[in-house]
């Protein structure tokens, strides 16, 4: 993996798997898995977004969840600041926590429908043992004035707040004790697009004013132009291209990016855009094809594409691509 300057990176991801037991022989010990996530690497710099984009089900969520601890990885290594926190134990998890974050795609079904919200914000001080009752209260005043909410909504409940406030306070909620790094699981899809813009302008302005460290995850490739520094592109549970976002959008190079640029809406109701659908059906994760993952819908693919799984292998400064063809594709 290609890094500039190791005292730059905030969190590394090294050969991240994640395998879900499905079946069991006869000893009732597993033996058919679920390769949601496949010898995953990446790296994330201190104030630097990766959006980490795909279909549904190529596993980008389970690589967020794994890495803040809501699933156990399966084997890998997670460093954060140079230690890696799969071997940390509870006491020194705990303290981790504190700078690892989630906002969920989904916030009202994480918030207590019986708790005031600022109580539901709160709550990671509690855990943490930070402040006392007052300072607690004066700290989610300030975040809900950082994500643009009155003081007057600490004392409301869920039901009462829309979409775009509840994820506003699901923001907050993972600003409350103060991060280094949060990961966005689809902050904005259940938006409206108006609604969407206005959650990631706040989160680009939490980002300059704390130095947050963000992954992005998300499926519109749109949205990820719009506040990644660096995209990662994953299919059944590996990665396939990474690099930086200009770069990706000006000459993407596995075949499966390039799809999904051709997939991107246009607003230009005068410019005709082909668009390159794919043949046939993503592969499970539970039975993978052989070789290149993506060998069965490729219009590059030859036999060593079925036979030989390609590596990530850097073809221009930064930009890593798992495809044995992917040089046809540079201008």
């Amino acid at each position: 993996m290609n890094k500039k300057n190791k005292s730059d990176v905030l969190i590394e991801v090294e050969n991240l798997k994640r395998y879900f037991p499905v079946g069991k022989n006869i000893l009732q010990e597993p033996d058919v898995w679920i390769k949601a996530v496949d010898d995953v690497s990446f790296f994330i710099d201190k104030s630097e977004t990766l959006g980490l984009v795909g279909e549904s089900g190529c596993g980008k969520t389970t690589v967020g969840h794994t890495m803040i601890g809501l699933q156990p990885a399966t084997s890998g290594k997670i460093s954060y600041r140079g230690t890696n926190i799969l071997d940390l134990e509870n006491q020194d998890r705990k303290k981790f926590r504190r700078k690892i974050q989630i906002v969920f795609q989904d916030p009202y079904s994480s918030l207590d429908p019986r708790l005031p919200i600022g109580e539901s914000i709160a709550e990671g001080l509690k855990i943490h043992k930070i402040g006392t009752s007052k300072e607690r209260f004066e700290r989610v005043l300030e975040v809900l004035d950082w994500v643009g909410l009155e003081d007057y909504h600490a004392m409301r409940y869920p039901h009462e707040f829309s979409g775009g406030q509840r994820q506003r306070i699901g923001i907050a909620r993972a600003l409350i004790i103060d991060p280094e790094f949060i990961v966005l699981d689809e902050p904005v899809s259940a938006l409206d697009v108006s609604i969407q813009a206005q959650i990631l302008n706040i989160l680009k302005d939490l980002q300059d004013k704390l130095g947050l460290s963000y992954l992005f995850i998300a499926h519109n490739l749109a949205v990820v132009e719009h506040i990644s520094d660096r995209v990662a592109v994953m299919y059944i549970g590996k990665i396939v291209e990474i690099t930086k976002k200009e770069e990706l959008f000006k000459q993407p190079l596995h075949p499966y990016t390039i799809a999904l640029m051709s997939a991107i809406p246009i607003t230009d109701p005068s410019h005709k855009k082909k668009v390159k659908p794919l043949p046939g059906e993503v592969s499970s994760a539970l039975n993978p094809p052989s070789g290149c993952r993506f060998h069965p819908r490729c219009p590059m693919a030859q036999e060593i594409c079925s036979k030989v799984e390609p590596n990530l292998r850097e073809l221009a400064p930064g930009h890593l691509v798992a495809c044995h063809f992917a040089e046809k594709n540079q201008a």
